[in-house]
């Protein structure tokens, strides 16, 4: 396996992150935008999960983030999914349909409504996103995500392979809390 520079921003190293209670996480190599990537990520939360969140004020913000605002208006939350390798932003209608896709295929897995799914996209911008290319693997992610599901394991630096990436960015565009019956959680 070729080895790639890590960026110097890259934290030396990954803390472990305890469990939160009421949410499981699982991810997995989706190809969707190169191979031998974990770049698909399902966080699944029990019932009664409720969120609250801030997005951009921005005009021009992606179809995932126009998804988030409308969940978060009932601020109910059964499962997030991230991706990474294409942001689906500037797609117009494709992007639309592609949040579809994927939120039709995260609530048929952990059964639930459209409206409590969550999705997330980091990478290119501009580039339309093919979600049938991954939709098909967020049932078996969500039932093989567990409390302390760690998508990489200890000391793995690849660039490729660094979860901080999409979920830095995550918390910078919307920082949230979340609650459910088991536990509380928040990135700020």
């Amino acid at each position: 396996m070729a080895t790639t520079k890590l960026s110097p921003f890259a934290p030396k190293t990954i803390p472990d992150v305890p469990p939160i209670g009421g949410v499981r996480f699982a991810a997995c190599e989706a190809g969707i935008r190169y191979k031998g990537r974990r770049d698909l990520m399902i966080a699944v939360m029990d019932e009664g999960t409720v969120v609250g969140g801030v997005t951009t004020r921005s005009k021009t913000c992606s179809a995932p983030v126009l998804k988030c605002r409308e969940g978060l208006r009932h601020g109910r939350a059964r499962a997030l999914v991230v991706n990474s390798g294409n942001a689906n932003a500037f797609t117009g209608r494709k992007g639309r349909e592609a949040v579809d896709i994927t939120c039709d295929a995260a609530a048929r897995a952990v059964g639930c409504s459209t409206d409590d799914i969550y999705v997330a996209s980091t990478g290119v911008i501009g580039e339309p996103m093919d979600a049938a290319k991954f939709a098909h693997l967020l049932g078996d992610l969500a039932r093989g995500a567990t409390p302390t599901a760690r998508p990489f394991p200890p000391g793995d630096r690849r660039p490729a392979a660094r979860p901080t990436v999409p979920a830095t960015r995550a918390a910078r565009e919307c920082p949230c809390q979340a609650s459910s019956t088991s536990g509380r959680a928040g990135i700020e």
